[in-house]
This record gives structure tokens, sequence and C-alpha cells, in this order.
């Protein structure tokens, strides 16, 4: 197995229940008298919850006021604004309601290859013999434009498309059908229905889903108003309990019931009329064809290459029924959202973008690395432990420098550096078990459990004190317990010592034999690296926050802040012997 580089995770707060009662101390003995619950205390990565709930520090949010970490599952998120990701044009909210989530311009996306964006392209529309004159000179052809896909080279040439202008390709796709065909609209159908009622509804061949769906809808309001003035006129002492009423439970009693909710039973009132089922298509009725020979067909004699895909046929929407490269239209570009996250407890905003399409940037955004002290690991090369280092011994280590296997049964000691971003000087207790959770338990010792952090002041604050006064080791270069390895204006380094556990199944097996219940499976993916769980405690003093306004507050003073979390170190990957 490949060496892995060491990492750092943080845990969200809101994936583990027991973090409503956070403990005092995870560190604490049992026969202290404190109560002690290795289930509310010990965070073990790997289980299968921890998947969920651990995240580099840089995707985690950070709430002031409730002073707790946020990810990205935990926060509500509110829409700032609906635009297009190809023209960036914003659309307001009440066109979604009315036309879609869909661009309603000229944006348009390949369905061959799902996610190109096609291009307008013109070609030469051939003049119309007919109305040439025999004896007339031949007129200059007229330009018509087609949608080009410049990735897989798709026009909707090949499905029989033109369009007459290059602006407003949706209005104008929304006309044609597949082949060059005019597409019967709502409105045209109402109207032609409205001139000629004597008119025998249109075939099933040209109901399209469109069609079908506003006919539908058209049919299903009418016979809602129907009912609503049915019930309104014999339950006149109730008032209006049609369908548009705003009690649900009135309007549907009333449509079931009748006069039997307004007079309790009584005779002479009349009932409500029930709504009869759609006759025709005209009313949106559109009959099942169980024929499918002429489908197969198509299938037969394309091929592969011609029949659709399911990523194809889902991007054309819920309604379609596509299964040739012929049946396929282009795709409407998907309105995107900027949105802005809000704390679901106190409901802070801790991030919200500009409202502007085209920027980037963010009005407020809380970043949990603004606030929480960052962790950097480095291992610290030693030949055995109690081994004495002299400081000009130990290399500095590059980032490019290959990780290395870790040899079970030999100590190995890694350099844990804390940087301090806030204004304030911070102390840090740090808290993990003696052994790593499980099958294969490593030793773990943290040389300086507790340290204090500086403040993160001006850089040039370092150049007005001693040299030495900062960034020193210890004198013998050797790494002690209850010592720090190294400090600065703003950052702490300390070293963990790490006993790697052997992955040999002998052990599981011998511990399995003495009566335990182990798993002596084989070795699982990734359970070979030594993770360690990390408890750490932040406090630091800041400035009061004002409640109420309350006159007499001292402007300078101090109230003490803490913030608790676990994290989790990977230190490297484990030799297999």
């Amino acid at each position: 197995m490949a060496a892995i580089a060491p990492y750092n995770y943080v845990q969200c707060p809101c994936s583990d229940p027991s973090t409503v009662e956070r403990p005092s101390d995870p560190t604490a003995n049992p026969e202290d008298g404190d109560e002690y619950d290795d289930d509310d205390r010990t965070f073990d990565p790997r289980a299968p919850r921890s998947n969920y709930s651990l995240y580099p520090l840089e995707h985690l949010m950070y709430c002031e006021d409730c002073q707790e970490i946020r990810c990205q599952r935990c926060v509500n998120e509110e829409i700032v604004t609906y635009f297009c990701p190809s023209c960036l044009f914003e659309v307001p909210s009440s066109n979604i309601k009315s036309e879609g989530n869909r661009c309603t311009r000229s944006c348009f996306q390949c369905p061959i290859c799902i996610g190109a964006p096609l291009a307008i392209t013109s070609v030469e529309k051939p003049p119309d013999p007919n109305l040439l004159a025999p004896d007339s000179p031949t007129a200059a052809p007229s330009a018509q434009y087609v949608l080009c896909c410049t990735y897989c080279q798709w026009t909707s040439s090949e499905i029989d498309v033109k369009l007459e202008k290059s602006s407003g390709v949706h209005a104008q796709l929304a006309k044609l059908r597949n082949g060059g065909g005019h597409k019967l609209s709502a409105r045209e159908h109402r109207d032609r229905r409205k001139e000629n009622p004597d008119e025998p509804p249109i075939p099933d061949a040209e109901l399209d889903p469109d069609l079908h769906f506003a006919s539908l809808k058209s049919f299903l309001q009418a016979q809602l108003a129907d009912a609503s003035v049915s019930a309104s006129g014999g339950l006149a002492g109730l008032g209006d309990l049609g369908f548009s009423s705003p009690g649900s439970l009135s309007r549907l009693m009333s449509l079931y019931t009748g006069s039997s909710l307004a007079g309790g039973g009584k005779r002479g009132l009349p009932r409500a009329a029930t709504a009869r089922e759609a006759r025709s298509t005209d009313d949106g009725l559109k009959l099942a064809s169980l024929d499918e020979s002429a489908q197969l067909d198509a299938l037969l004699a394309g091929g592969w290459h011609d029949t659709v895909s399911a990523e194809q046929r889902e991007a054309q929407g819920p309604t379609s029924d596509a299964h040739v490269v012929g049946d396929l239209r282009p795709v409407p570009t998907l309105l995107r959202t900027k949105r802005s996250k809000r704390c679901p407890v106190c409901r802070h905003i801790i991030a919200k973008p500009d409202a502007k399409v085209t920027s980037t940037r963010y009005r407020i955004r809380l970043v949990a690395s603004h606030y929480v002290p960052t962790i950097a690991i480095r291992s610290l090369p030693t030949s055995s432990i109690g081994t004495s280092i002299s400081r000009s011994s130990v290399p500095v280590p590059t980032p490019n420098a290959a990780p290395q296997l870790l040899r079970p049964g030999q100590a190995a000691q890694f350099i844990l550096t804390f940087k301090n971003p806030i204004f304030e000087d911070v102390k840090v207790t740090l808290g993990t078990p003696s052994v790593t959770p499980g099958r294969f338990p490593s030793k773990i010792t943290v040389l300086c459990p507790q340290f204090t952090i500086g403040a993160n002041t001006d850089m040039w604050d370092d150049a007005l004190k001693d040299e030495n006064s900062d960034t020193k080791r210890p004198d013998d270069g050797q790494a002690a317990a209850g010592k720090i390895w190294e400090r600065g204006r703003n950052w702490v380094s300390i070293v963990v010592e790490a006993v790697p556990a052997s992955l040999r199944l002998d052990g599981l097996k011998w511990a399995k034999s003495e009566g335990e219940d182990v798993d002596d499976g084989p070795l699982r993916e990734d359970e070979d690296i030594l993770e360690i769980p990390v408890f750490v405690r932040v406090e630091w003093e800041a400035e009061a926050q004002e409640v109420g306004g309350a006159p007499g507050r001292d402007k300078n003073a101090k109230e003490k802040r803490e913030l608790a979390y676990w994290c989790v170190l990977g230190l490297g990957r484990i030799a297999q012997e």
C-alpha cells in the first residue's frame, strides 16, 4: 500500500446527538466521581456515521452568536436570486412559477452529449419556386438558423427543425415539432374550438405532452369551478364553501357530503354535483397506446447507436417518450440560484452572496478557519525514542517530501502546529484516548496537552521583540512531557507520540480463542491508516456582547468564551508485516 500524507478533519456537532450536553472533560477519570460515558465522550472515526460528519476545516462555517461550527448540511438556505448560467440573465421568482425553472430565451443544451451548449448558426434557405415568375430572375436565398453543438457536431437540422430568427429560440421551438411540422399550442386549440364548436376532437397523435397537460388542467379547473358554484348555492347559510375557499376541510366536505354539512341531514337542500371524468382529447383524455410495433421497428432499424440512453431520456423531462435519437429535442438550460445560509438555531446569517449575477463576491461569509485554530501535521524524524536531538540535526521537512510508512511497534513522533486566527490569546486543551478505537489499537501520547497561543496581531510586532524570545525549541532538542516544541507569534507546535499497532490477524484469532468477541475478518479498506480522535477545547476572552442596551455596561468588560469540538488526525499508513 502506498503511503499517504498526514491530514486532519473536523467533526460538525450537528451529527452527534451527545453534543446537546457536551461533556466537561473527556479525559476525566471515572474514579474521581464525575459522570463518565464512553459513548458520549469518545469519538470513533471508523464508525459508519463518521463518514457524514468529518469535513476539512476549509469547508466549514462558523456562527458568531451560537459560537458553534456549522457544516453545509446543518444550515438553512434561502434563495437570493435565479439566473441562467449561459446568458447570465436574472429571472424573477414570479416567472419561475409560471414558466418553470428553465431559461426561456435562447439558451439550449445538446440532447446527445447532454451538457454542451448549442450555438446558433445561419444556413441558406433556398427560394420557394412557387413564388417565382417564369420570366423573373432568381431571387436571393434568405437565411435560416439551426442549433449546432460544437462538441459532438449535432445540429437541429437532423430533426428537420430550422428557425426563422436568431432570437427568441424558445418561443420558436415551442411551435415546431420534430420533423418541421407545426405544433398546436393550447391557445390556438382554444381559439379553434371557439370558432368551430362542432369540429371533431384532435387525434391522439397530435396530442403532445404540453397540449395534453394544458387541456387536462383547463378541464379540471372548469369542473372545480362548477362544483364550487353548486356547493355555494346549496349551502348559502354557510357561505362560500367551494374550491376557491381558504378552508380546505370545508371544500372537501362540501364536495362529498353536500347538504348534510349545512342542515344536518335535512331534506329540501340540493346535493353538490359530482365532477365528471374526461371524455375526449379536448378534456385531456389520452388513451394508452399498447401497440409498440412502430417503436420496435425503429429500434431494430437504427440499432444501438440510434437508441436513446437513460441519461438522454431523463434530460428530456418526465413527460418525454423518446425511444430513438430522432425523438430528442434541444434541452433548455437549467436555471441556477445564489443562496444565503443561516444558522438553524439563532437564524444568524452565515453566508450571503452578492445579488449581482456577474459578481462572485460575498457580502457576508463566516468561514470556520477565521475563528477555529488550524492544525498542520508533519513528522519528526528520530532515531529512537529517548535519544536527544540537537537543533542543528533536525532537518526541516519540505512540502514535497514523500511520506513514509509507519512501522508497527516502532514509536513515531509528529509535530502538531496550531495557528490562532483571532485577535485574542487562546488557551487550548487537548484530550485523546490512550489507544485508538478499532480492531488494531495504537498507543497515543500527547506530550503537551495544554498550552496558550498568542493573538494574531500585526506581524511587525515581532520586529520590536527580542529575536530569541519566540520560535524557540527546547535547549536539549528533545521532546519532553509538558514542554512546547516551538512557539511563534500566533502559533504553537507540540509533539505527539504514536506507537502503531501490528496489522497481523494472528493476535485477533488468539483473542477470539480466549473467549472474546473479536472480528477476525480480513483487512478492510483504509483500515491500516492510523487515525487519532482528538477533543479540542479552545477558551478565550472577548468583549462582552450588549444585551438589551444596558446603560451601565463597562466598555472594557470581558467575557469568557469557549469552543469545543472533535477532530481526527490522520498520521499515515501502517506497514503490513
